[in-house]
């Protein structure tokens, strides 16, 4: 998105400590039901209309808790969940009943878009180890949502992983009712085991004037862990063994077309086709093995343009491609993203294995990539290189549990070529005193050789080599949290694998905030603040920054959330230091049933890194999604800045326009339309160095697709770019695709 989702980034931090006990008990048993599955030998038909008999035999879980917005508060509103196995599928169903059905929010909608939608939800912990689990999501008309989540220090969502299972809803008289049939084969969970149990929690979203939660679970907010106060659900004895063999195979073909000079004619490219397999094998329950051979990993979805305008460090964008999100969790590590899969471009081949068995969990993932860059850190900035050459890259990461709780973890990552090499070794774990209190800790090192590209064009030494450490104290109550961290990364510390923007630095940072709660039917009905201060030194000692930053948070109707921040910055640039004081406004709010609003707002004093010097900066984001009706979805996102110098000499004035229409013609075929504009306007004049005073690109596609589930679909599709310079009179196309994918998952 264009706004900031965040300019005051939580850090939960300080104090270390590696011994590892038990936690007495995160949540008492007394406060936990154990349900009992019903083993029914009938299928259903997946249509949100739950007529079939034997749902009368199911196990019933009353959604009888409000969590949001007060604690353990009763329902505004009556839901029952039904969960049964047959052996290879878990069927769950939801009777949610409405007073007012008109009022219930819900479109057609694309896979994992129906947040804002009225929606219930199976939240499910297969290893029962408190750690990690699913969730799956259905809206009233059936659109699906999963992700994978860990509840390690805090409660952190995947939306990028993608199941196959199926889905139905139908809103009715008194509501709307949803169906779901979820294969095992697309869970992991303990082999070997006669009887299982799994921790539980049903979930349902009412989103009204103000926005609703309810679930079997009564969350206690002085716990800070999720899944240890989630309900028990037992049984499994009957499943029935599969090969749990997945192929896909998949074909695309496309014709790249370019202009060697603007303006000027297109050159038509060869149409190029290629063919694919994916192989995903559940070798156990718990242990999976993806291979792909001529993957494609092209990029069908537009990645969102960014404002790359005054900024040092280099734009992060999310991971998409099936291969590298399945399992993807098994590679997370507590403190740094040792593996970013991005940096592996074009694989011509890859291997994964990932599993848990007990308390050991393990990840193994081997590719070759013919297009590969690395990301070249400071702490004044970092840009990307590209090695221009093939390179073997290969991840190991291994996880042992500890207590109800507690982890500790080893990972490494080496990426190599004939004379470049980059390796890591890393120790990370997690560690809770109570149910309020928990650490986390990692440390790494890292060995570098050069290639002659990187030291003749970029001027590195040969090899580089350095460590890199980071503590995080946390203490989370109902009213109020306070946290503290200590963080230190060595001057050469490379991780090409992973995304580290920044090096060459010490932070030291403390933090808390209060909460205080009040009644659903109040205008405001939750309100907070939050303050923080932070340190940094580059590894020489030299002050790089001290920043104070606050901000106040309310909650209340009309769905309406608005964040009022101030920060105070003094930080070191191009060897001298600027005092920054910045006030900013995020907020959004629903107005009526369709329509949402969001804004990010700033106002203050910024650094020109262009030309180093101080300016003054204004930036405005707003964005709106319209659901017109049932099938038209239309989202806008605009992002306005400028940013003046001491002089009040306009250094440049930025505009960046995305535009999306949707028409979902039913559940599972789409047309989508993307437009996007960037336009920044700069004054030659207002800088030290020669600069292009107009600056704009353009991109659109307009992509029809037809999607069965997340591995069996269709794309048809067209896009183009194009970009205007001083050298040009008008926005001129450069480039433009026509493409298709075809690809269809066979589970054996």
């Amino acid at each position: 998105m264009l706004y900031l989702k965040k300019i005051i980034t939580r850090v939960v931090k300080s104090c270390l400590i590696f011994s590892c006990v038990s936690i007495s008990s995160l949540a008492t048993a007394s406060d936990k039901v154990e349900f009992a599955l019903a083993h029914i030998k009938e299928s259903i038909s997946v249509d949100g209309v739950m007529d079939e008999a034997h749902w009368q035999q199911a196990t019933k879980v009353p959604l009888k808790y409000q969590n949001e917005p007060n604690e353990k508060g009763t329902p505004p509103v009556h839901t029952d969940a039904y969960l049964y196995e047959d052996g290879q599928y878990l069927y769950v169903g939801f009777i949610a009943k409405d007073p007012d059905p008109s009022q219930i929010r819900a479109a057609l909608r694309d896979r994992d878009t129906l947040w804002q939608d009225d929606n219930v939800a199976l939240m499910i912990d297969t290893f029962n180890d408190e750690r990690t689990g699913y969730e799956f999501y259905v809206n009233p008309l059936g659109a699906q949502g999963d992700m994978r989540m860990t509840d390690i220090d805090d409660w952190v969502e995947d939306p990028s992983w993608d199941a196959i299972w199926d889905s139905a809803g139908q809103i009715t008289d008194e509501g709307y009712v949803v169906e779901m049939r979820i294969p095992f084969t697309a869970l992991r969970f303990p082999k070997g085991k006669e009887q299982l149990t799994w921790s539980l929690a049903v979930w349902r979203n009412y989103p009204r004037d103000v926005f609703y939660q309810m679930s079997n679970v009564g969350f206690d907010r002085d716990v800070k862990c999720s899944f240890c106060q989630f309900d028990k659900l037992t049984g499994f004895a009957d499943m029935t063994q599969s090969m749990n063999i997945q192929l896909t195979p998949t074909l695309t073909a496309l014709r790249n077309d370019t202009k060697n000079t603007l303006p000027g004619d297109w050159q038509n490219g060869d149409v190029d086709t290629e063919a694919g397999l994916d192989l995903r094998w559940g070798v156990t329950q718990d242990a999976v093995i993806n291979a792909t051979i001529n993957p494609d990993f092209s990029q069908v979805e537009a990645d969102s343009l960014e404002l790359d305008v005054n900024t040092t460090y280099s734009i992060y964008y999310a991971e998409k491609r099936p291969f590298f999100l399945d399992g993807a969790s098994y590679f997370k590590t507590s403190q740094f993203e040792l593996l970013y899969t991005r940096t592996i471009a074009e694989p011509d081949v890859g291997v994964k294995l990932t599993g848990k068995t007990g308390n050991h969990s393990y990840g193994f993932i081997y590719a070759d990539d013919d297009n590969t860059s690395v990301l070249l850190p400071t702490n004044q900035g970092s840009y990307f290189a590209n090695l221009g050459d093939k390179t073997h890259a290969a991840v190991g990461r291994y996880q042992f549990d500890i207590g109800q709780k507690g982890t500790i973890g080893v990972m490494s990552t080496h990426r190599e070529n004939d004379d470049y090499h980059n390796s890591v070794l890393s120790l990370d774990g997690s560690y809770w005193f109570n149910q309020t209190d928990s650490l986390q800790y990692q440390v790494a090192t890292t060995d570098t050789k050069n290639s002659d590209f990187l030291v003749d064009v970029y001027g590195l030494e040969e090899t580089q080599s350095d460590q890199a450490y980071k503590v995080e104290f946390s203490r989370t109550k109902r009213d109020y949290e306070l946290y503290a961290s200590y963080e230190n990364i060595g001057e050469e510390y490379r991780s090409d694998l992973g995304y580290q923007a920044k090096v060459d630095y010490k932070q030291a940072q403390l933090g808390g905030g209060q909460t205080w709660y009040r009644d659903a039917d109040d205008i405001i009905t939750e309100y907070s603040y939050n303050a923080e201060w932070d340190k940094t030194w580059a590894q020489n000692g030299d002050l790089l920054e001290e920043e104070y930053d606050g901000f106040f948070t309310f909650k209340g109707k009309m769905q309406s959330q608005t964040e009022i921040g101030f920060i105070h910055r003094n930080e070191f640039y191009a060897g001298q230091f600027f005092n920054q004081n910045i006030a900013y406004i995020y907020g959004g709010f629903r107005p009526i049933r369709d329509i949402r609003f969001l804004l990010y707002a700033l106002y203050g004093s910024k650094i020109d890194y262009s030309n180093a010097q101080l300016g003054t900066m204004v930036r405005v984001e707003p964005e709106m999604t319209w659901d017109i009706n049932d099938h038209w979805q239309v989202q806008l996102e605009h992002s306005y800045s400028y940013l003046d110098n001491e002089q009040n000499e306009r250094v440049y004035t930025a505009n960046l326009t995305d535009l999306r229409v949707y028409y979902k013609f039913n559940m599972r075929s789409m047309l989508k339309l993307v437009l996007q504009f960037k336009d920044i306007d700069r004054d030659k004049d207002a800088y030290f160095s020669n600069v292009s005073e107009i600056n704009r690109d353009f991109a659109s596609q307009l992509v029809y697709s037809y999607k069965i589930n997340s591995q069996t679909l269709f794309y048809l599709g067209y896009s183009d770019k194009g970009y205007q310079d001083d050298s040009l009179k008008e926005l001129e196309r450069d480039q433009r695709t026509f493409f298709t994918k075809l690809s269809y998952a066979w589970q054996l």
